[in-house]
C-alpha cells in the first residue's frame, strides 16, 4: 500500500483524525506526525507520496517544515497540500494554478480535500510540485 501513502503533519489532534477518517475510508494508507519535526522524521523514513502539512503549528511552522523537507534528498520531490485556518475560499481557488502550492481551508471540507490529494494519484493528471 505504499504508493497510497500519506503524511498527515498537524498539532490539532482533531484535524489529523479528520484526515485519517476521511482518506483512510478512500484507500489511503495515513501516516500522522503532531509536529514538523516528527514530521520530518517520518517523511524521510518512510517516504510517503504526499505531505499534507498546516501552516500554523507551535515552534515549527508548516513554512519551515516544507522548506526543510524541500532541502533534504530523500524528501525534497514529494508534494505538499498545506492547510489553513487562515486562508480564504478565494486564496484556495488560485491554488489550483500549476505555478502555486496546493491550499487547503480549515475546517476540512471532505469533498475537496478528497478532490485535491486525488490529484496527486491520479496517473492522468500532472502532478504538480
Amino acid at each position: 500500500m505504499g504508493d497510497k501513502r500519506i503524511l498527515a503533519i498537524d498539532d490539532d489532534l482533531t484535524s489529523l483524525n479528520m484526515i485519517r477518517t476521511i482518506l483512510s475510508k478512500a484507500g489511503y494508507e495515513i501516516l500522522t506526525a503532531s509536529s514538523g519535526r516528527e514530521g520530518i522524521g517520518i517523511a524521510a523514513a518512510k517516504l510517503p507520496k504526499l505531505i499534507i502539512l498546516d501552516i500554523m503549528m507551535p515552534g515549527m511552522d508548516g513554512a519551515e517544515t516544507a522548506e526543510q523537507l524541500k532541502a533534504n534528498q530523500r524528501t525534497k520531490n514529494i508534494p505538499i497540500i498545506f492547510l489553513s485556518a487562515l486562508i480564504r475560499e478565494e486564496e484556495e481557488r488560485m491554488s489550483k494554478k500549476e505555478d502555486t502550492p496546493s491550499l487547503i481551508a480549515k475546517p476540512i471540507n471532505r469533498e475537496k480535500l478528497l478532490n485535491e490529494v486525488r490529484k496527486y494519484f491520479n496517473p492522468d493528471t500532472n502532478l504538480r510540485q
